[in-house]
């Protein structure tokens, strides 16, 4: 069992830059692939999550959506329990309820939010225009 506390949401200008946080508990974090998911405002909660950005176990592995690629970079700190989304040049599109995702049966990395068990309660992104 793990459980995900995201922060770092926020209210942001057009162009800013915001890093979200996901900390985890449970001392096996290290072996779970991470994932980072978006909802945009007028989803149905946990329906048509959107991925944006996902990070093996080890760091080793990476992948984002074309939408955030070269934008957004994802990472973490196993010694610390959390993974990272460093978000830069953003736009008003980027506006959603951010989610972390976890697993421990992914090899590596996934961009399906079906393959992720445990999940954070999210943190607001607003970019205004």
């Amino acid at each position: 069992q793990v459980q995900l506390v995201e922060s770092g949401g926020g209210l942001v200008q057009a162009g800013g830059s915001l890093r979200l946080s996901c900390a985890a508990s449970g001392r096996t974090f290290s072996r779970y692939a991470m994932g980072w998911f978006r909802q945009a405002p007028g989803k149905e909660p946990g329906k048509e999550r959107e991925f944006v950005a996902a990070i093996s176990w080890s760091g080793g592995s990476t992948d984002y959506a074309d939408s955030v690629k070269g934008r957004f970079t994802i990472s973490r700190d196993n010694a610390k329990n959390t993974v990272y989304l460093q978000m830069s040049s953003l736009k008003p599109e980027d506006t959603a309820v951010y989610y972390c995702a976890a697993d421990r049966d992914i090899p590596y990395i996934s961009v399906r939010p079906d393959d992720y068990e445990f999940w954070g309660q999210g943190t607001q992104v607003t970019v205004s225009s």
